[in-house]
């Protein structure tokens, strides 16, 4: 049967637009935008690759720079959790101390008084896996031997001796952020000469440390830590080249939501009243173009519907 070509050529993917009665068909790149992954957990696994996973975010702090004490409230927290996953989300993620700039780091005790009991009330509730975000090894062991089955670490294992073997320990799943400095130097790093190259270059070496622990490959998903220790530039230029990742062979995790670094894109005043869902429903869609199987977000209902529909559109 006759066909039309169309000789647009769009990130050098052709589209062909058959004769009346067939489908139009995308090929090329975007069709295989992202490899195929199965996230080995504690009790479950979440196939990647082919459905964007979105993960949302609960901060139970009371100084978090997006939603700080909205959640403070275990009640309150509890009743989030359980919207956040009506709203489709796949993960849970719970945080119990804000790594904004300008955080101060608090005790690890806590950081257990504000996260344990929203984990354990989750339990017999909450279908979707939890993520603990962490950096802390007892408070991971703790969240772990509660219910979670991820820990989320911004340090990437480099803030405290342990966390590896805890992760290991526990079969549970874990999230390697990209990060530099030290807890209390986080964003107070000088410019990176060229982000593209260092970022992949850390992130491997925080692979290889989990797998020498015993972590299956399967359960590390890497974060390039997008808004953490990086400029705005640098942050737009790691965004651009996700595949810069993909040597790795794991699963990637983007969390641009509602970030610093949007604003100062739009170059929107920081005292200036904004809608942070745009900008972050660029920096989701940019990123899941660019590979990213892991979407972490504040607005889980618009990010879902978002990546729902720019899934249909490219596989």
């Amino acid at each position: 049967m006759a066909f039309f070509v169309v000789g647009a050529v769009c990130d050098r993917a052709i589209f062909r637009i058959r004769a009346r009665g067939h489908r139009p068909r995308l090929q090329g790149r975007l069709s295989s935008m992202r490899a195929k992954y199965n996230w080995t957990l504690r009790r479950t696994s979440i196939p990647l690759g082919t459905k964007t996973c979105v993960m949302g975010i609960l901060n139970v702090t009371p100084d978090s720079f997006s939603d700080g004490g909205v959640h403070a409230d275990p009640a309150v927290a509890v009743a989030r959790a359980l919207e956040v996953e009506a709203q489709g989300a796949d993960i849970l993620d719970v945080g119990g101390e804000s790594s904004r700039p300008g955080s101060v780091p608090i005790s690890e005790e806590e950081e257990l008084r504000r996260v344990l009991p929203v984990i354990e009330a989750l339990q017999g509730r909450l279908k979707i896996p939890i993520s603990v975000d962490t950096y802390r090894p007892e408070v991971a062991r703790r969240s772990l031997a509660a219910g979670a089955q991820i820990v989320n670490d911004i340090s990437a294992f480099r803030f405290a001796p342990g966390m590896a073997e805890v992760v290991s320990a526990n079969r549970a799943g874990v999230v390697l952020m990209h990060s530099r400095g030290s807890r209390e130097e986080l964003h107070l790093q000088p410019p990176m000469l060229n982000a593209v190259a260092e970022v992949p270059k850390d992130l491997e070496r925080a692979v290889g440390l989990a797998v020498e622990a015993g972590i299956p490959r399967s359960a590390i998903a890497i974060d390039p830590g997008i808004g953490f220790g990086k400029r705005a530039e640098e942050s737009l230029s790691v965004l651009r080249n996700l595949k810069a990742l993909s040597p790795l062979e794991c699963a990637v995790l983007i969390g641009t939501s509602r970030k610093s670094f949007i604003r100062k894109i739009a170059r929107i005043e920081p005292d200036e009243r904004y809608d942070p869902k745009w900008g972050t429903a660029a920096t989701v869609a940019a990123g899941v173009l660019q590979g990213a199987h892991i979407v972490r977000v504040h607005d889980v209902k618009e990010m879902r519907t978002l990546v729902d529909v720019l899934d249909a559109i490219v596989e």
